[in-house]
């Protein structure tokens, strides 16, 4: 499921998006409060409900942050992260099996850290991808990228 970026937070990403294509030498310093913006984390938090997922070590899942009430809980995130206060949980470690035979492991992190990490995310990619080469961008999807890197 896609969500649509926010008009907001898409304007912030062509700005950085810009900046850094206009001048490859330049050193974003203050990008800590962008992360914290209560829109960005808000719209964190929905591309991450719409992942769904299982609950990570806390045991915490959507429908309990829901039922507690999620501008409480996105306002302690908040909180935490401006205070500088915020650390991320162990990740959970489950084994999937594997078609052919055997395990491999599945790191699920908590909810907290996944809007944590996609709060970052909508603001630095915009950054790292203007520096990608011309060839990246043709079309290129996150599930493609593995592909495109084994063949540059």
């Amino acid at each position: 499921m896609s969500l649509a970026t926010p008009e907001r937070i898409r304007s912030l990403q062509r700005k950085l998006y810009r900046k850094a294509k206009a001048e490859p030498d330049f050193r974003f310093y203050l990008l800590y409060d962008k992360i914290c913006r209560e829109d960005i984390l808000e719209h964190a938090y929905a591309l991450a409900r719409a992942n769904a997922g299982a609950p990570g070590v806390d045991g915490m899942s959507f429908a309990e942050i829901e039922a507690t009430g999620v501008e409480k809980w996105l306002a302690g995130l908040r909180e935490d992260l401006i205070s500088k206060t915020y650390r991320p949980a162990p990740v959970r470690r489950v084994m999937l099996p594997k078609p052919g035979g055997g395990e491999r492991p599945l790191g699920i992190p908590t909810i907290r850290d996944r809007v944590a990490q996609t709060a970052a995310k909508l603001v630095l990619e915009p950054i790292f991808a203007s520096s990608l080469p011309a060839i990246c961008c043709s079309g290129l999807t996150t599930s493609r990228i593995v592909l495109v890197a084994t063949r540059v």
